[in-house]
């Protein structure tokens, strides 16, 4: 089993992917971790990542996403905006599931706000909003859930989902 948790920064992929990991017990990994040293140092800088930056990291995702299902499974928090990189993250699994956490524009910048200065990497919210809601490619073969609702509803949603898909 391979469920990648996605949407938009402050849409709570995290926080879902870990509850809902645990809910599955399997282990939960957040695509943010595996970011190589530059893509690091970019976002420090405040340059947005392009695809360029991107393919290798999601190259490498897709690698331990085949290697997590081959282990039992796992659970992935990553962006994935636009269906190109889904695509490549699925490249090595089978079946995966997807939940999609929607949340308006207006309700991302409340969110941000109130992390300002918990996200070192990253500076200018609004700029990084642009380009994540300009990028996004809401999937059609996902599970689509309100990220405004509380985690562990998502989580209850999301588990009944994941458990349909592997009937």
């Amino acid at each position: 089993m391979f469920v990648l948790v996605m949407g938009i920064t402050g849409s709570g992929k995290s926080t879902s992917g870990r509850l809902l990991a645990a809910r599955l017990g399997l282990p939960f990994h957040d695509a943010d971790d595996y970011h190589p040293p530059e893509n690091r140092a970019k976002m420090a800088a405040d340059i947005p990542l392009g695809d360029a930056d991107r393919w290798p990291w999601l190259a490498r995702l897709a690698q331990l996403a085949g290697s997590w299902q081959s282990q039992g499974g796992a659970v992935l928090a990553c962006s994935a905006l636009k269906q190109a990189y889904r695509d490549v993250l699925f490249e090595h699994v089978r079946a995966p599931r997807v939940l999609y956490l929607e949340l308006s524009r207006a309700a991302a910048e409340r969110r941000l706000e109130q992390r300002r200065g918990q996200h070192l990497i990253v500076g200018d919210f609004a700029r990084l909003l642009d380009g994540q809601y300009r990028d996004l490619e809401p999937p059609t073969d996902a599970l689509r859930v309100s990220a405004e609702l509380e985690p562990q509803a998502i989580v209850e949603q999301a588990a009944v989902y994941v458990a349909q898909g592997n009937a």
